[in-house]
């Protein structure tokens, strides 16, 4: 990459070096999170229990998926300082390494993932009205991940130097695409067979594989800004410290978040499959809100690492509260805008159930008050991840989850008698206390202590 380029992000006005990371990466993971959606409109036209069998399959593929997704933040993490610091030499190797580790772990998790697909639907509750189909969409799913990993593991790399718009263009086709094979494959036609809820699983997995063939030669061929081989991929013990260091604390974050969100479907099974379907419902409009914040959050990790890669602190910081304020003022209006239009979301992807549109629309509105302090954990998580710090990240999103919001849920839809409603209301509290917690440790400036001792390794050689 360009002197010029890499300037443009440890360089310049904040304001233009954070929007030009963070709206590509949002639009991206808005992409992204459309596989859902898709799929979510197009089951809703078989029935809400073909949205309660995804619905339930959701919480343990992310569960799964979020094993290995420390491992790509480490990758983004460690490209970006390296990327700063104008070592060429060690963004290509630490890219290497990165993708192979990506690809070991995804076959190891595809594997274990098909064979324990049955149990874990049994595990979490499923209904004998979706089991079936629920087991099958993960098994089917669980074919995909090498692929998805890939793709993931790519985009990091590229998010890390600041090269954020390849991937966008590459999602956007093959979301372009899983629109056209969805519909295909779930309903059938001509000499294709219709699958029904497996059919979404096998039209994402194709997109998936195209996806990570294109991530895959773009590193390899090297001439945006990063190139892999395959002499640099092999156990090397101070790279694989370094990204378990990294990428450990981050893999148990996203596990015990997606744990939370299994153990939530536990007690949302308990109410029945209407209930279960205006969970996922919902769930799907908190990701239109996560996706975002999540992206946010990224941007700011990558951008608070090459500047400190570059070895400049203050504007490290300057950057964590210019996207703490965005996060916090820019989700608040978000969530407004969706209480009011709850309703009409809902009613979107399951036209024919007034209950399920009731229930689905009252647990939008809830969560929609607490997006701002959502939004403000996220880009906190990212400011204390560029700096190395992902155990921060950790430990406020296990307090978040397991200290609050679980065992909340649990109270007020069960013992003091609230039912699903307890379940809705354990969201905004949650995510007013995680975003306070966060906030206020990153005004005490440990995270930037730390930086000292993590310096060294930016100039280290392969």
């Amino acid at each position: 990459m360009s002197t010029n380029k890499k300037n443009k992000f440890t360089e310049g006005k904040l304001i233009n070096s954070l929007l030009s990371l963070a709206l590509p990466i949002i639009f991206a993971n808005i992409l992204q999170s459309a596989y859902q959606l898709i799929d979510t409109f197009w089951l809703g036209r078989i029935g809400a229990d073909a949205v309660a069998a995804v619905s339930l399959s959701f919480p343990l593929l992310f569960l799964v998926l979020s094993i290995g997704a420390g491992l790509t933040l480490a990758g983004t993490v460690m490209v970006a300082r390296y990327q700063g610091a104008g070592n060429q030499k060690m963004v290509d190797f630490s890219s290497s390494q990165s993708v192979f580790l990506i690809f070991l772990t995804s076959i190891v998790l595809a594997i274990v993932s098909y064979f324990a697909a049955g149990p874990l639907m049994k595990v979490i509750g499923a209904g004998p009205d979706i089991i079936e189909d629920s087991t099958t969409y993960f098994e089917v799913s669980s074919l995909g991940f090498v692929f998805l990993f890939i793709f993931f593991i790519f985009q990091s790399l590229m998010r890390g130097i600041g090269n954020v718009m390849l991937p966008v263009y590459i999602v956007l086709c093959t979301v372009i695409l899983n629109a056209v094979l969805d519909p295909l494959f779930i309903y059938g036609y001509g000499p294709i067979k219709g699958y029904g809820v497996a059919g979404a699983a096998v039209a994402s997995v194709i997109t998936q594989a195209v996806a990570a063939t294109i991530g895959l030669v773009i590193l390899f061929r090297g001439k945006h800004g990063i190139k892999i081989s395959l002499s640099s991929m092999y156990f090397n013990m101070e790279n694989l410290k370094r990204t378990f260091n990294l990428g450990l604390p981050a893999s148990i974050e996203q596990s015990t978040r997606a744990l939370g969100m299994t153990f939530m479907m536990v007690i949302v099974t308990s109410f029945g499959s209407d209930i279960v379907a205006a969970y996922g419902i919902g769930a799907r409009m908190l990701s239109f809100i996560v996706v975002p914040a999540l992206g946010l959050g990224i941007a700011t990790t990558s951008l608070v690492g090459q500047n400190i890669g570059a070895l400049k602190i203050k504007r490290a910081e300057k950057v964590a509260r210019l996207s703490a304020k965005l996060a916090f003022f820019g989700f608040t209006g978000l969530g407004l805008i969706m209480f009011l239009v709850a309703e009409p979301l809902t009613a979107f992807f399951i036209p024919n159930d007034l209950q399920v549109i009731k229930d689905g629309a009252l647990f939008i509105k809830i969560m929609s008050i607490s997006f701002g302090f959502l939004g403000l954990q996220q880009v906190m998580n990212g400011t204390f991840n560029g700096a190395g710090f992902t155990k921060a990240s950790m430990f406020i999103s296990i307090m978040s989850l397991w200290l609050v919001r679980f065992p909340l849920a649990y109270v007020l839809a069960n013992t003091l008698g609230y039912g699903p409603e307890g379940i809705w209301w354990s969201f905004p509290i949650s995510n007013f206390i995680a975003g306070i917690i966060a906030f206020i440790y990153f005004k005490t400036g440990y995270w930037k202590k730390r930086l000292i001792r993590d310096r060294s390794f930016l100039t280290s050689q392969q």
